[in-house]
């Protein structure tokens, strides 16, 4: 730091101790202090967003160049322009587009990351999670907990394409990565589909599940049709003035987030609303599910329309508005921060 209230002589012998330190790997804190410990979050990540209808021809050019087996997993992932070259979108978070051709197999493999899939074009494919299917249906929100086989493929007639979300950085962060590939391409079913969401997310639970408040959601599926349904009977009366009709996914045996380290949204915004501003410490990934509108974030205003991907950084004021009845699904970091008793929002 240079400082021109500082003499000389006293620069010069602060700059040879530092070098001296720098040596045996130490640094001055009061050099950096301010940076450290800032007044409010500074956050590098950027806001952005990816035109689905621009970017829809590059994922399917990547089923003509790969196949899934071959990639284990094809997906383009959404890189954040501040964040080139480090496979997140947010400091936490990773996003990316996963393509699955007909007759495709993606192979199971399991790790220690947690994961959700979002539905945005197709029809036909499935995940498979410990032993029970899933068919994947556009909207559907579906959950690989950590540390739990899975695996995807196609038996219908159309490429498939969802948007994954993981906490890659956070876990990356920590240096706790594990993974593990199977033996079998595709795992045997054990379960028959529906089988998790009528025995955990049915009012009901096995009479011997007891599960802690951060163990993940045994229900791996939210399908949309539901979500929609519960969105639109809650839309009644005034909606929210910075969030509009806005409900958190939720671990129905718990009432606590789906995943530890991910939480999930999903808010309905009227044709013509527009919330106020708002911002919050978790940086958030937003998909458009249905309508179209515009988000200011920060400074800066992005038109969005079905299946467009758009990130709020950490700290940056979000407005949205609604051209149509529009239906959003979201998902962030909150869990992890507010365990740590670091989350903060305020309504401007």
């Amino acid at each position: 730091m240079n400082r021109p209230d500082i003499a000389p002589e006293v620069a010069a012998a602060r700059r040879n101790f530092y070098d001296r330190i720098g040596a045996q790997s130490m640094t001055p804190l009061w050099e950096v202090l301010g940076a450290l410990v800032p007044p409010f979050p500074h956050s590098p990540v950027a806001p952005a967003i990816w035109h689905y209808a621009d970017v829809r021809e590059r994922v399917a050019e990547a089923g003509e160049l790969i196949t899934a087996a071959e990639a284990e997993r094809r997906v383009l992932i959404l890189e954040n322009p501040a964040l080139r070259g480090q496979s997140c979108i947010t400091q936490s978070l990773y996003a990316g587009l996963q393509l699955i051709l007909p007759g495709e197999v993606a192979p199971s493999h399991r790790h220690a990351q947690s994961a959700l899939r979002l539905v945005l074009d197709g029809e036909g494919a499935y995940t498979a999670v410990d032993g029970e299917r899933v068919t994947m249906s556009r909207g559907d929100f579906i959950i690989t907990p950590a540390w739990t086989w899975h695996d995807h493929g196609n038996l219908g007639n159309q490429p498939v394409v969802w948007l994954d979300g993981l906490d890659i950085p956070l876990v990356r962060f920590l240096d706790a990565g594990f993974s593990e590939k199977s033996p079998e391409e595709s795992q045997r079913t054990v379960r028959p589909e529906g089988d998790a969401l009528a025995r955990y997310g049915s009012n009901m639970l096995p009479i011997d599940y007891e599960p802690t408040q951060s163990a993940p959601t045994k229900v791996f599926v939210y399908p949309f049709a539901q979500t929609r349904s519960a969105l639109l009977a809650i839309s009644h009366g005034v909606p929210d003035a910075h969030l509009g009709f806005k409900q958190k996914f939720v671990n129905p045996a718990t009432g606590g987030s789906p995943m530890p380290t991910i939480g999930a949204f999903t808010q309905r915004l009227p044709a013509g609303f527009e919330t106020r501003p708002y911002r919050s410490t978790d940086g958030t990934v937003y998909v458009c599910l249905e309508g179209a509108g515009e988000a200011e974030i920060g400074d800066q205003l992005y038109r969005f329309e079905e299946n467009d991907v758009f990130v709020v950084p950490p700290w940056h004021t979000l407005c949205l508005r609604a051209r149509q009845d529009t239906i959003l699904f979201s998902f962030s970091d909150r869990p992890v921060q507010r365990a740590l008793g670091l989350w903060r929002d305020e309504r401007l």
